[in-house]
């Protein structure tokens, strides 16, 4: 079976695209020959969306790689599966999107502002997380207005490839101890902060750091003796 081009390595602000059915795994869900969904992975959550052909829409609420198919990517459908040649739109949760594309970016942000290992990932649509592999205190406040400074900047947020000899030669870029970036490809995704941050990574991100947004450390905790967790929330809308 081909593999499922992933748009949304490219272009994380494509929200909708057309496809092909390919085929549906009965346990899995609907594999199709392109899509903007991505799937759950890094650490970062699926998306979620809805998928429409001739007058029938099935909506999925998670999106994930097959197990049976390297390189298929299955949207979990409710209801029976539209038959493989079938042409298709896929339209996915923007909000959801946007939500993770701010945590994300965020998470970056943190492994500029702490310089440690980072040993534990989550990114959802309401929180995000870091666990760094350090015994050292983090000070919230110093954190917050870390974050508040670096938004502020509006600073570019870009990808780009590298080849896996060049990752290979700069170590240091790979801060994840959970998550290795994946190889036999001959190339590696980074994400480029300017002047910020740049290590490897698969998921989807904002244009700016401006537009992360209003975003808050909202508990430090110690897991363990040599790690810390820093979760991150949206702060309040003004409503004054």
């Amino acid at each position: 079976m081909d593999s499922t081009e992933e748009l949304f390595r490219e272009d994380a602000n494509q929200w909708t695209c057309e496809a092909n059915v390919l085929a549906f795994e009965e346990d899995g869900g609907l594999i199709l020959d392109r899509t903007v969904a991505y799937p759950v992975g890094g650490g970062q959550a699926g998306d979620a969306g809805v998928i429409h052909a001739d007058g029938v829409s099935w909506r999925f609420g998670d999106t994930r790689k097959s197990k049976q198919h390297p390189g298929a990517i299955l949207h979990v459908i409710e209801g029976a599966a539209p038959l493989p040649g079938t042409r298709v739109i896929v339209e996915i949760d923007a909000d959801r999107r946007q939500c993770h594309r701010r945590f994300h970016t965020a998470t970056h942000l943190l492994c500029a502002l702490l310089p440690y290992p980072v040993n534990g990932c989550s990114i959802t649509q309401s929180y995000a997380r870091l666990d760094f592999h350090t015994d050292e205190a983090f000070d919230k406040d110093a954190l917050n207005a870390g974050l508040a400074h670096w938004v502020a900047a509006a600073r570019p947020v870009r990808h780009r490839w590298i080849s896996e000899a060049e990752l290979d030669a700069n170590p240091s870029l790979v801060r994840s101890m959970s998550v290795q970036p994946p190889r036999g490809l001959g190339r590696v995704r980074v994400i480029d902060i300017d002047g910020v941050d740049l290590q490897p990574c698969g998921g989807t991100h904002v244009n700016n750091t401006a537009d992360i947004g209003a975003v808050l450390v909202t508990k430090i905790e110690k897991k363990a003796a040599k790690t810390r967790r820093v979760v991150l929330g949206f702060a309040a809308p003004d409503v004054t």
